[in-house]
């Protein structure tokens, strides 16, 4: 009889150790660009969507590369103070990594960049949790959008429906959402259903560095300092 995979020991030494390796190799690989692009970016995101970022990514593949992941991992790569920078006046950047960021290195001009990023607007739907940008409201009626097949699934998100000669049929208005309240995952799940995309996935330019200067698109609460650092 074969032996379950499930009850095969794990080695954690060899889990941690490719842990650090891969910590390493993305140390390495900020720091092999630092060297290698004219300027970097510090962006934030909001409704990330991973596949749509790899999609912009590749778009800026030939002239940029594209940092995502630990903060602080980041920050060791570039430095964290003018002792540990790898370049001169670097460690800036890394006073900016809070929250959502990441950080973009390119060879593009700066007028290109920003065109790029401030252009950049992609919709998508949205998850649970997220805050509803309209009041969605269905009215008492037969529902076009769903087949009959569909019924004992909408009845499960909370829906008043039955299926009337084959149709489904709302027995009452019914209220998908609040405009500015969060989404359930029964109201997310309708609003899928019906094609209704609430989330934008965006990239927000915070800052631009370069051996020559800094600049601050964006001035949070926190980076007053970081150009005096």
């Amino acid at each position: 009889m074969p032996k379950s995979k499930r009850n095969r020991p794990v080695t954690l030494s060899k889990t941690k150790k490719k842990g650090r390796e891969h910590k390493e190799a993305i140390v390495n690989a900020i720091r092999d660009a630092a060297e290698n692009y004219s300027s970097v970016y510090v962006f934030s995101f909001e409704n990330m969507r991973n596949l749509k970022f790899k999609e912009f990514r590749e778009q800026l593949k030939s002239t940029s590369r594209f940092f995502l992941g630990s903060n602080k991992v980041m920050q060791v790569s570039l430095g964290r103070s003018a002792a540990d920078e790898t370049t001169p006046g670097i460690h800036k950047v890394s006073k900016l990594l809070r929250g959502d960021t990441g950080i973009c290195f390119t060879n593009l001009p700066k007028e290109e960049v920003e065109r790029l990023f401030n252009e950049y607007e992609e919709y998508d739907f949205a998850r649970t949790g997220s805050m509803a940008t309209e009041r969605v409201e269905l009215k008492e009626g037969h529902l076009e959008q769903f087949t009959h097949e569909m019924e004992p699934f909408i009845r499960k998100q909370g829906m008043p429906v039955r299926l009337n000669k084959g149709n489904v049929e709302l027995v009452s208005d019914f209220v998908v959402c609040e405009e500015g309240k969060p989404l359930s995952p029964e109201s997310a799940r309708i609003l899928r259903l019906l094609g209704i995309k609430m989330a934008t996935f965006r990239l927000h330019l915070i800052a631009r560095w370069n051996p020559e200067e800094l600049e601050l698109y964006i001035e949070r609460p926190d980076d007053s300092d970081v150009e005096s650092a």
